[in-house]
C-alpha cells in the first residue's frame, strides 16, 4: 500500500434492516460516524432484550396473564431475537476480518 492510501475497510452488516426487511451494511474501518451510531443503537437493544427478559420473567409468573399480554410478549421478544440475532452476526463476521 501506498503512502496517502487508507487501510480497506470491510462490510459492517448495521443492526437496522432497510427497505423489505434486507439487511444494511457499511464499508468501514470502524471509527466513522456510521459505525458509532451502529454502536450505539446496538447497546440500545441488548439493553432493551434484557429489560423484556426481565419483564417476560414476571409476566411468565403472574397466572392472571392473558392470552392477549402473552402474544404481545411474544411479539416483543421474536422482534428482539431478531435484533441480538442481527448483533451476534455482524460481531461475528468481525471477528472473522480480524483473523486468528
Amino acid at each position: 500500500m501506498s503512502a496517502g492510501e487508507s487501510e480497506p475497510g470491510y462490510f459492517r452488516l448495521l443492526p437496522w434492516a432497510g427497505e423489505q426487511g434486507k439487511p444494511c451494511y457499511v464499508l468501514s474501518d470502524a471509527t466513522g460516524r456510521v459505525s458509532r451510531v451502529a454502536d450505539t443503537v446496538e447497546s440500545i437493544q441488548l439493553g432493551m432484550a434484557g429489560d423484556l427478559l426481565g419483564h417476560a420473567a414476571e409476566l411468565l409468573a403472574d397466572n392472571r396473564a392473558g392470552a392477549v399480554e402473552l402474544r404481545f410478549l411474544s411479539g416483543r421478544l421474536s422482534e428482539s431475537l431478531r435484533d441480538v440475532m442481527r448483533i451476534a452476526e455482524s460481531r461475528g463476521a468481525r471477528l472473522e476480518e480480524l483473523g486468528p
